[in-house]
């Protein structure tokens, strides 16, 4: 399954990655509930500044697959909402959306046809790019939850690395791992609130398995040749504070692989 490094591994990969030192972070604030036209456009801002596009130059060329200098990277379409599924949801929690807002992604192309998605969240500085991760996931599971269930809730459970759609009760898989959880045909909304109750609801904020700093649990041995470092791999809190709590302050030290880790949660 895919998992992303965390906030601390994103530094130090980008550091590998593309010679850049750290910089200090932003504070994490809550995320906007929706993907306003102006939220767009100002992660839309943050994603073609001059500063933004330098480094996906470097991000693109990191493995010389294309040169630096030739990797011209561009923005294809416009900024889309990436919903997670939502803690309150697990926690049962009266009218809670299956998924809430974790940040805006934008889709970079290179010249060789290299594909990122930028990770865009609200920051107490402003929309910032967080973090940069290769391939088109974002988009396609979009894409594919737009025709699969028109006018559904696309989002991702990060634990196990699944994509849903979800709209009228019913919530539908657009991946193996989703299949896996639910099934082929999908299931019905409450009977996933039951199944995320039981796997997640003793990790939510505040509980005795998050406050001893093992939220997350997947420090899965085995990665391969696209994963991150060794040194800078580490768990992804299922309930970290909205996308804020990735963030990684200035652009230059936000550049990050997807993870291929192969293991169970421990």
């Amino acid at each position: 399954m895919t998992l992303r490094a965390s906030a601390a591994a994103a530094v130090l990969t980008a550091t590998v990655l593309l010679g850049l030192a750290p910089q200090a972070a932003a504070a994490p604030v809550p995320q906007p509930q929706a993907a306003t036209a102006e939220n767009r456009a100002a992660a839309a801002q943050a994603a073609t500044a001059p500063d933004t596009l330098a480094t996906l130059s470097r991000f693109f060329a990191r493995e010389g697959k294309v040169s630096l200098t030739a990797a011209q990277p561009r923005i294809e379409g416009e900024a889309i909402a990436v919903n997670h599924l939502s803690p309150d949801f697990v926690a049962g929690r009266a009218d809670a959306s299956v998924a809430r807002l974790e940040f805006l992604a934008s889709q970079a192309v290179s010249s060789d046809g290299q594909r990122a998605a930028l990770w865009t969240a609200r920051t107490e500085t402003g929309w910032q790019v967080v973090n940069i991760a290769t391939g088109d996931d974002e988009f396609r599971y979009a894409r594919l939850g737009a025709a699969k269930l028109p006018g559904g809730t696309v989002f991702r459970e990060p634990q196990i690395d699944a994509w849903y759609v979800a709209a009228a009760g019913r919530v539908l898989p657009l991946d193996e791992d989703a299949v896996r959880a639910v099934g082929a045909g999908g299931t019905t909304l409450s009977a996933y609130r039951a199944r995320v109750a039981e796997a997640y609801g003793d990790q939510l904020p505040g509980s005795p398995y998050a406050q001893r700093g093992a939220a997350g649990g997947f420090a899965e041995p085995g990665a391969d040749a696209g994963a991150v470092p060794a040194a800078a791999e580490s768990a992804e809190v299922p309930w970290a504070a909205g996308a804020g709590a990735l963030v990684l302050g200035a652009l230059g030290a936000a550049a990050v692989r997807r993870s291929r880790r192969a293991g169970a949660r421990a």
